[in-house]
C-alpha cells in the first residue's frame, strides 16, 4: 500500500518560534514535514531552521525564490546548506533563473557533502484565479498557465511543482518526466472554510488526483487540538489510499 503519512506537510504560519515549537512538538509521528514560509523566516531565521532540522524534523523551506539567475541561484545554495529538504522558486522566473538555481544547488551537494533538497516550481499561487491573472495583464486561463509553467519548470530542471490539487490532471498531462513531484497547498477537510485560498480541494480529493505531498495550515494551525486535526487528515489521506489499492 502506497505509505501517505508522511505526505502531510504543516504550515507553520505562526509569529514566533516558541509557537511553532509547541506546535511541532504536539505534531511530532505525524506530520512528515514542516513548512515555513516569509513569516515565520522573517521572524525566527535560519537559526531557528537549523534548530528544527536538528532536532529530526524535514523542513519545506517556502520562501518562493524570485530574481536574477544568479540571486535564486546563491539563494538555493545557502537553503542547501541549511538542511532543508524541499525549496521553491516562482516558475515565472523563467528557464535561467531555474536552470542556474539547479545547477548551483548540484554542484554545492556534491562539493560540499551535503543532500541535495528537491527544488520546486512555483505555477500559480492557490489564491489566484482567472481574474488575478486578468488583472497583471496575463491572457491565459489559470490551468492553461499551469500547465505551461509545470513544462518549463521540468525542462528547466527541476523536480516538481507547487500547484493546486485541481490542476493535478494538468501538470501530469504536460510533464513526462519521471518521478515528477506535485506539491498542493490550498487543502481543506470537509467543512472547513476557503479562507483567502480560490481553489481549494480535500485531503482526500486531492490523492485521488494525484498529489504527492498535501500541505495543510490553517485547519491544524488554528484548531482547539491540533493532533487531532493533522491525524483525520492523515485518516482521511490513508483511507482514500487503501481504497484505490484494493
Amino acid at each position: 500500500m502506497r505509505v501517505v503519512q508522511n505526505k502531510l506537510i504543516v504550515a507553520l504560519d505562526l509569529e514566533t518560534a516558541d509557537g511553532a515549537r509547541r506546535l511541532i512538538s504536539s505534531l511530532h509521528g505525524i506530520a512528515g514535514m514542516f513548512k515555513i514560509g516569509s513569516q515565520l523566516f522573517t521572524a525566527a531565521g535560519p537559526d531557528f531552521v537549523k534548530e528544527i532540522i536538528k532536532a529530526g524534523e524535514k523542513i519545506f523551506l517556502d520562501l518562493k525564490f524570485h530574481d536574477i539567475p544568479n540571486t535564486v541561484a546563491a539563494a538555493g545554495v545557502e537553503a542547501t546548506r541549511l538542511g532543508v529538504s524541499m525549496f521553491n522558486v516562482h516558475a515565472g522566473g523563467g528557464r535561467a533563473m531555474m536552470r542556474r538555481t539547479a545547477e548551483a544547488v548540484a554542484e554545492c551537494a556534491v562539493g560540499e557533502g551535503l543532500a541535495r533538497p528537491v527544488i520546486l516550481g512555483v505555477t500559480v499561487l492557490t489564491s489566484s484565479d482567472d481574474a488575478t491573472l486578468k488583472e497583471i495583464g496575463v491572457r491565459e486561463k489559470v490551468d492553461e498557465m499551469v500547465a505551461r509553467l509545470a513544462k518549463l519548470t521540468a525542462d528547466s530542471g527541476l523536480d516538481g511543482v507547487v500547484a493546486s490539487a485541481r490542476e493535478v490532471s494538468l501538470v501530469r498531462a504536460a510533464v513526462a518526466k519521471p518521478g515528477f513531484i506535485v506539491v498542493t497547498p490550498g487543502v481543506r477537510p470537509a467543512g472547513a472554510g476557503k479562507d483567502d485560498q480560490a481553489r481549494v480541494m480535500s485531503p482526500r480529493e486531492a490523492i485521488a488526483a494525484g498529489a504527492d505531498y498535501l500541505v495543510v495550515g490553517r485547519p491544524i494551525v488554528a484548531a482547539p487540538d491540533p493532533a487531532r486535526a493533522a491525524q483525520l487528515i492523515v485518516d482521511e489521506m490513508q483511507s482514500n489510499a487503501a481504497g484505490s489499492n484494493r
